[in-house]
């Protein structure tokens, strides 16, 4: 019967040991194992181990190797159930020590779902300017349950959605101050859905959010516009440019009386 002949520290680990055995054609490095394997099997010099002996040393150290990588994954910061699985997995653990630590996890309180999906929200809604809808897909991505999603997404009210878009909407405003208002709130409505905000936040950002746009604001729109137009159909002229311009200054979303305004401004120039 095999014999262990030598039990050795691992430099990089000190947690863990190397185990010599001989088989019967003298010593030989046989497998490595945690020290919390060495003590439950107690393993020393000069023990005869079985055939299943050694499997289940070794499958109680692939428990011990499952756990260790799981509290380091852990350590850093909440973790769902799936996200922790897919780690071990990438470890090329074992599937049955993989569910053996889940099981202990949870029972620890290390893995709770419903923790997890209640601070991931609450995060989400205090430092970024994510909607509940990217919010939902991004939990469900990490295998949290339906009910827990919609349980912990109760915590970001309709009123902090609806605030929320409408702050982001005065903000990218700014960006798109060459624009029409009309194509102004077209990118802004994509914006928001973007960034996963539901039609009626959308709506009521839309209508509630200083834009800023005075008319003289869609003036100066017109004119950063029209230059761009003109520059494009420069080499037209008459009925030709006439209709090239309006129909580009009509498509960026300006109305037809001041389309013809400003067309009306560049021949007086």
């Amino acid at each position: 019967m095999p014999i262990i002949t030598k039990i050795t520290t691992q430099k990089r680990d000190t947690g863990r040991y190397n185990i010599y055995m001989d088989f019967g054609k003298g010593e030989e490095f046989a497998f490595s194992a945690d020290e919390a394997v060495i003590v439950k099997f107690h393993l020393r010099k000069g023990m005869e181990l079985d055939e299943f002996l050694l499997a289940e040393v070794g499958y109680h150290d692939e428990i011990r190797k499952a756990y260790n990588n799981a509290i380091h994954f852990l350590a850093h910061k909440m973790r769902s159930e799936k996200e922790v699985r897919k780690y071990l997995k990438e470890k090329q653990l074992e599937e049955a020590a993989i569910n053996e630590v889940l099981v202990r996890l949870t029972e620890q309180g290390y893995l709770n779902d419903r923790e997890y999906a209640n601070a991931y929200v609450r995060t989400q809604e205090n430092t970024t300017d994510k909607g509940a809808y990217v919010v939902r897909m991004a939990l469900k991505e990490r295998g949290v349950a339906d009910s827990l999603i919609e349980e912990a997404l109760k915590q970001y009210t309709q009123e902090a959605q609806f605030e929320k878009a409408k702050s982001l909407a005065e903000k990218y405003a700014r960006k798109y101050a060459s624009d029409s208002e009309k194509v102004l709130k077209q990118k802004l409505d994509a914006m928001l859905r973007r960034k996963g905000y539901q039609t009626d936040a959308i709506q009521f950002a839309l209508s509630e959010a200083d834009l800023g746009r005075e008319e003289e604001d869609e003036l100066e729109a017109i004119r950063s516009q029209g230059e761009k137009a003109h520059r494009k159909h420069a080499k037209l002229t008459g009925y030709a440019y006439e209709r090239k311009m309006k129909e580009t200054l009509f498509r960026k979303g300006f109305q037809i009386d001041l389309i013809d305004r400003y067309l009306a401004s560049r021949q007086e120039e």
